[in-house]
């Protein structure tokens, strides 16, 4: 409840005061010590918002965002219990990773084809949640948080906006947005895919420790206002 109470002031936060926002879906590729805990792609979306689209006159701006990471994520069919072995629900379990950012932006051109350099700093939550849902429905019986923790980083990136049409509603112009960051992050505890083993009927936890070091690729549509 209070993640989702955070995100949606975050959210709001945005649409309010900014003056160009955007959005995309991403892959993360974790590095360095993180890569060799988690091997896998992760896969998620971004938004964010600046208080004002970059000039020649003014190439900088400031802004916030948000983004969600899927890095590991499994789903096994058990009885529900011992004693009613002839009822199998779906276990699903996923690893993610919650990340928010102060963002700084500079870009100077006013062209239909516009590169941009950003630096980012801010923390991230990494949580693995565990869900139980009914195979006939589809629909979440039981749900639980497994393991979380938070880590500060920080990082930077760079990207090129593509004018798709401009005076899109009033003075406001729509752009394809393809980006890279990469993320250092500092020492966290987490799991990871494969982490939580089921021994004489208990949940065991193979907890990580390392640094979480991300490098994203983004693509999705930029408003400017």
């Amino acid at each position: 409840m209070k993640k989702a109470f955070f995100i949606l002031f975050l959210i709001t936060g945005i649409n309010i005061s900014a003056q160009t926002v955007g959005g995309g879906l991403l892959l993360g590729f974790p590095q360095g010590e993180f890569k060799e805990k988690v091997t896998n792609t992760g896969y998620g979306a971004q938004i964010q918002g600046t208080l004002f689209t970059p000039t020649k006159a003014n190439p900088f701006t400031i802004g916030l965002n948000f983004s969600f990471i899927v890095y590991g994520s499994e789903t096994n069919s058990r009885p529900l219990s011992e004693t009613i072995p002839d009822v199998w629900v779906d276990v699903n379990t996923s690893n993610n990773l919650v990340s928010f950012h102060v963002l700084f932006q500079f870009s100077h051109l006013e062209t239909d084809i516009r590169p941009y350099a950003e630096c980012l700093f801010g923390g991230a939550y990494l949580y693995t949640t565990t869900k139980v849902e009914s195979q006939y429905s589809d629909q979440d019986v039981f749900e639980s948080t497994n393991f979380d923790a938070f880590t500060w980083n920080y990082g930077f990136g760079g990207g090129l906006l593509f004018k798709i049409k401009s005076g899109l509603g009033i003075g406001s112009d729509l752009f394809l947005d393809l980006k890279t960051r990469y993320m250092f992050g500092t020492e966290a505890e987490y799991l990871k895919k494969g982490s939580i083993q089921i021994v004489s009927g208990k949940a065991v936890y193979d907890v990580q420790k390392s640094k979480t070091d991300l490098l994203t690729v983004q693509a999705g549509i930029m408003v400017s206002f």
